[in-house]
């Protein structure tokens, strides 16, 4: 079975078809630049772009960077344009794809419902935290595979600042911190986090997940299991098309 994923991030709208019996995508992703300034018409369009590439008919799942309500409303946008807050987004888009039905979700939710399903969280009891670092740092907790949504753990406080101000991917590459600098920051992040929620597994998402064997091994000090996304950056679009079949 196929259904359409879409993930929104704070630099890039990317989708494809996915194959929910795998996990896995069906296609190769369509990727278009996220606009700037990211205002919910704007980004609408992009959508439009990616799901139109494949010319796609059936419904379709999107993620969202922020608090998402009802598998519609949208509550929080820390990295994309601030006109999204309260937007009904599943009508807007809906509208926009032609009358397609969609659903909304948190992006890191999303990541980590395919991460649970399909990848390293697979039949892992206990607490799980998958952690996205990209533009910011998205979270999903999951208590014996059931998703607790909405979490928004990036906006801990971290040394006086909102953590994904410190530790998100982007923050290395607007200070063009080394690896091993970056490291760091994200040690202490995860410190403040286990403290927290004593998890048995972290599970590190987004982009950056690529290059785990740059980072992970210089982390120290943390009890809970560290490993990285095994559906890396594409995980936010396989979620999303598996909350489009559940409505």
């Amino acid at each position: 079975m196929q259904i359409f994923g879409v993930d929104i991030g704070g630099s890039g709208i990317k989708g494809a078809p996915v194959d929910l019996d795998k996990g896995d995508l069906a296609q190769e992703r369509h990727k278009v630049l996220t606009p700037q300034p990211s205002t919910p018409d704007a980004v609408a369009d992009g959508v439009k772009e990616v799901v139109d590439h494949f010319g796609w008919t059936g419904p379709v799942g999107v993620t969202f960077p922020g608090v998402v309500t009802g598998g519609s409303t949208i509550r929080t946008a820390a990295n994309v344009d601030k006109g999204w807050v309260d937007v009904d987004a599943r009508v807007l888009l809906g509208e926009r794809l032609g009358g397609l039905p969609v659903t909304v979700v948190n992006d890191a939710d999303a990541a980590g419902v395919a991460e649970v399903n399909f990848g390293a969280g697979k039949d892992r009891k206990g607490t799980v935290i998958l952690l996205t670092f990209g533009t910011g740092i998205g979270s999903a907790v999951f208590v014996d595979g059931v998703l607790v949504p909405n979490t928004e753990l990036g906006h801990l406080e971290l040394h006086g600042h909102d953590a994904e101000k410190r530790a998100s991917s982007k923050a290395r590459e607007d200070e063009d911190l080394t690896w091993e600098h970056w490291a760091r920051r994200v040690q202490k992040y995860l410190a403040h986090v286990e403290m927290l929620f004593s998890p048995e597994l972290f599970i590190i998402g987004g982009g950056v997940s690529r290059k785990s064997p740059k980072f992970l091994p210089l982390i120290e000090g943390i009890e809970a299991e560290i490993v990285p996304a095994q559906l890396q950056n594409n995980a936010g679009i396989v979620g999303a098309a598996m909350r489009a079949v559940q409505g």
